[in-house]
């Protein structure tokens, strides 16, 4: 992870030192995101939009498009309350890029990414062990 604070121009959530329009693997936005990747491949089968490119072997590559939509279904399912189906309608309804947040404004001391990465997976954790 870089310090130099989040990428100009890349997803909110990925402060990883790659140019903007890079393609990231599936385990550079897990990580960034503070999501586990095979929640990121059911979201794939479950949200028609979420496409990410697939190279020989079924290596998943994913465009800033991507995840900037996978951001967007985070915000919908985890902090806004949606179901998974409420938020592909949601998505459906308004378009996925008009329901993508709008990009972060750059700050000078921005949030410590890794560490929100670790908080996320830990709020995942204590969800599945209540509901499971």
């Amino acid at each position: 992870m870089s310090d130099a604070g989040p990428v100009p121009g890349a997803p909110a959530g990925l402060a990883d030192g790659k140019e903007a329009g890079a393609f990231r693997t599936i385990g550079e936005v897990a990580a960034a995101l503070g999501i586990r990747q095979h929640v990121l491949r059911y979201w794939e089968e479950q949200f028609p939009s979420l496409r990410p490119v697939k190279r020989s072997g079924g290596r998943r590559y994913y465009r800033p498009e991507d995840v900037a939509l996978i951001e967007t279904i985070d915000r919908l399912v985890h902090r806004e309350g949606f179901t998974l189906r409420g938020a592909r309608q949601h998505l459906a309804q308004r378009g996925a890029k008009a329901a993508a947040p709008a990009p972060a404004p750059v700050a000078a001391a921005g949030p410590d990414l890794a560490l929100l990465g670790r908080l996320r997976a830990i709020r995942a954790d204590l969800a599945a062990a209540l509901h499971g």
